[in-house]
């Protein structure tokens, strides 16, 4: 029995990941990309769970073990159904015709859970009813759970790698959802099969239900407090692991599910090997406390370790830290390094699920209701975890802060056992309290920390801001001198710098002095401010920019207190110029307001979420918020994002060799020789010098013919699209720059046919 169940409970693992994946995907696009939605959704989604765990805990003891196993097979045929269904209802619904229409976070929260409390409470619902299914004796349902679940969670592991670096790319948020419908249903049949075996077993004798020794381990109230707490640490850690691996290997489509799949392919290796230990285990008490908290300190040692070597041969070659880490030996690094500094202490922490199953499944009457209340604790202290790393002490505390906490929480855990047990009859757990003690006050400070994170050197000075929504950090390296200049960080990347790159002044610029009266800018994306300074290049134009990146703004901010008389100061000065901090998407779908231009800075389409700024549905959403006449102006990295951009606006301009796009429902009153003027007049010169004073040949950046669309013009469908990112998965599809798309449809041209 125990094969084929393990089988199928690990087809449900890999096919809840996959769901996992996509659904957040698609709920972000209705909720926002900001930290706090984020947060919404998984809240939305670990409140499914939670109330999954109760309703098995409820109502498994209650069915014999054919009856159990029949509800868990019928369960997973529910989640496929909804897998099948769900992108009508999460994203033709929700994320599609709700956007914009619900602003209140209560409400986000309540359409989120709505939207998936089906599913999700059919998931929480599996593992008491499997529990109940496996129940025989006292010796080896502790074994049977754990052995269960660690599957189970190593096949969550696999399908975060296998879909993240795989599946998502190749099939797209549809295909991936389809394959996992077909592994629920799979896994649903697989267990249906064992019925006729489970209706002939005898059911236990009522003496052997309960253990002699049930509840001398501690109730099971306490254990939920344990697991509560445990489950927080542990989740918190996973924040802290994506935030710090973010920042070494740069935010791209693999990072996360890179961190999730290693630590739930090691969480999971670690209830497998405990629940192999617990049979022969008298006490676990002392098993449960000694991983858990050597499982924090040796968290805190690796990353603190992989912090400190970061500068040094050969991490200084693979991770330069000013350019690009999303290719090749850099890539490679990263996945080492996640293994890392992920891998062993989840392994440790995940052996304490089966190390509580010991000490509180002690009543076969009773399986399913244990399970159930212990998984409600976990994915309670899951929750709280996440949402409270991720919003308040993030915000509060930044990265080190929150470390401390949770050093903190864990000597306070291996306390409370310490003092039960006796400080000197557990030499083990008193020396790993001290080590929680010591990293409390050992660890550095968060400014200390993130200039070591960006290789600061003396005679250089920094400028930085963390909060909930990410991490900003200006090098400035002539110190001392009136002028700012070094590379601008953002999550860990070098994405600008001060004085201002040129195709950032481009991009700001070119609109307002094409367009014939620009009111009204919009920039989507401050970065590191070249973008919205140029876009108020003309003296009548008000520029509204906004930053996901909250700590951008601060941090630019501060660079213009200390440079009086710099474009940073006068931004935050003027009131030209309104910079704030919100979803750019996000404000589009709510406000009916309409520009005259719109603008976003330049984002690498290899960024995680870039996608939601180069799709279809996106720019649909643009070309309805552009005034009569007005322009859309975007950087072109790539073949896909061409096409995509033609296929949605009607009139629709390449610049090359720069490689930007304008779009407009309207003629677009392009002119390269006036263009070219207008950026030689003394008054755009001057602007534009203030922002970069070496750079001044603005004409060469357009020199070459622009490829033209117009309404006539043959366009091919649109390769990008919200539900299949393409060029965001850069490693499941060929990315092809502009210049040889370009290269390839001139000659198209030259023939008198319009561009394909």
């Amino acid at each position: 029995m125990i094969p084929r169940l393990a089988t199928a409970f690990f087809a449900t693992g890999f096919a809840a990941l996959l769901c996992q994946i996509v659904w957040q995907r698609m709920l972000g696009i209705f909720a926002g990309s900001d930290t706090i939605s984020a947060a919404l959704v998984v809240g939305a989604f670990l409140a499914g769970l939670g109330l999954g765990s109760i309703i098995g805990a409820k109502i498994a003891d209650r069915l014999s073990a054919a009856q159990a196993l029949a509800g868990f097979a019928l369960a997973e045929i529910g989640v496929g159904l909804f897998a099948l269904l769900s992108k009508v209802f999460l994203y033709d619904w929700l994320a599609t015709d709700l956007a914009g229409v619900v602003d209140a976070a209560p409400a986000i929260f309540a359409l989120c859970f709505a939207g998936l409390v089906l599913p999700t409470t059919l998931m929480g619902a599996s593992l008491p009813l499997l529990a109940r299914a496996v129940a025989t004796s006292h010796e080896n349902i502790a074994e049977r759970i754990g052995t269960l679940y660690g599957l189970n969670t190593l096949g969550a592991g696999i399908g975060a790698i296998a879909g993240g670096w795989l599946l998502v790319g190749h099939l797209g948020f549809i295909g991936a959802l389809w394959l996992a419908a077909g592994l629920e249903f799979a896994a649903a049949a697989l267990a249906l099969t064992l019925l006729p075996a489970l209706r002939a077993a005898p059911a236990p004798a009522p003496a052997a239900l309960r253990a002699a020794d049930d509840g001398q381990y501690g109730g099971l109230p306490l254990w939920c407090v344990l697991v509560f707490l445990s489950g927080y640490v542990i989740v918190a850690l996973e924040i802290v692991w994506v935030r710090f691996m973010g920042q070494v290997g740069q935010y791209h489509a693999y990072l996360f599910p890179t961190v999730l799949g290693v630590f739930l392919l090691a969480d999971g290796a670690g209830m497998a090997v405990a629940a192999r230990m617990v049979r022969r285990m008298r006490d676990p008490r002392p098993a449960f406390f000694i991983t858990q908290s050597a499982g924090f300190v040796l968290a805190s040692v690796l990353l603190l370790g992989v912090w400190y070597a970061l500068p040094y041969w050969p991490l200084s070659s693979l991770m330069p830290v000013d350019f690009s880490r999303m290719y090749g030996g850099s890539l490679a690094t990263m996945l080492v390094l996640t293994v890392i500094v992920v891998g062993p202490p989840s392994f440790l922490i995940g052996m304490t699920f089966p190390f509580v199953q010991r000490a509180v499944q002690r009543d076969l009457s009773a399986v399913g209701a244990r399970v159930g209340w212990v998984q409600l604790a976990n994915i309670a202290g899951n929750a709280a975890g996440s949402i409270i790393t991720g919003l308040v002490t993030f915000h509060l505390l930044g990265l080190v802060g929150t470390m401390k906490l949770l050093a903190v929480m864990s000597l306070l855990l291996v306390l409370f056992w310490l003092l039960r047990a006796g400080f000197m009859r557990r030499p083990v757990e008193s020396g790993l309290a001290l080590a929680c003690g010591v990293l409390v006050f050992a660890m550095p400070g968060n400014g200390t920390f993130w200039t070591r994170l960006h290789a600061e050197s003396s005679g250089q000075q920094a400028a930085w801001a963390e909060d909930r929504s990410g991490v900003a950090y200006f090098r400035d390296e002539r110190a001392g001198d009136n002028r700012a200049e070094g590379p601008f960080f953002i999550q860990g990347f070098s994405q600008g710098r001060i004085p201002f790159l040129p195709i950032h002044q481009f991009l700001g610029a070119v609109g307002p002095l094409i367009h014939p009266n620009p009111r009204e800018v919009l920039v989507i994306g401050v970065g590191s401010g070249g973008t919205p300074w140029a876009a108020g290049v003309r003296p009548e134009s008000s520029v509204r920019g906004i930053e996901l990146v909250a700590p951008v703004l601060t941090t630019l901010e501060e660079v213009g207190r200390r440079h009086p008389g710099s474009p940073m100061e006068q931004m935050f000065r003027d009131p030209r110029w309104r910079l704030e901090a919100a979803d750019g998407r996000r404000t589009l779908a709510k406000e009916s307001r309409r520009y005259d231009i719109i603008e976003a800075d330049a984002i690498l389409p290899e960024s995680s979420h870039s996608g939601l700024l180069y799709s279809a549905e996106f720019l649909g959403q643009v070309r309805e918020r552009l005034a009569p006449g007005g322009l859309y102006v975007q950087w072109a990295p790539t073949e896909r994002a061409v096409e995509t951009f033609a296929a949605v606006f009607p009139h629709a301009i390449l610049l090359m060799p720069v490689g930007v796009l304008i779009g407009s429902n309207d003629p677009i009153p392009y002119d390269p020789s006036r263009l070219a003027a207008a950026f030689r007049e003394p008054a755009t010169a001057e602007h534009l010098r203030r922002g970069n004073g070496a750079f001044s040949d603005w004409a060469n950046l357009f020199a070459e013919p622009p490829i033209v669309w117009s309404p006539a013009s043959p366009r091919s469908e649109a390769p990008l699209t919200d539900v299949f990112p393409r060029d965001e998965f850069y490693l499941n599809n060929r990315v092809v720059t502009t210049d040889i798309y370009a290269r390839r449809v001139r000659p198209v041209i030259a023939q008198g046919d319009a561009p394909r």
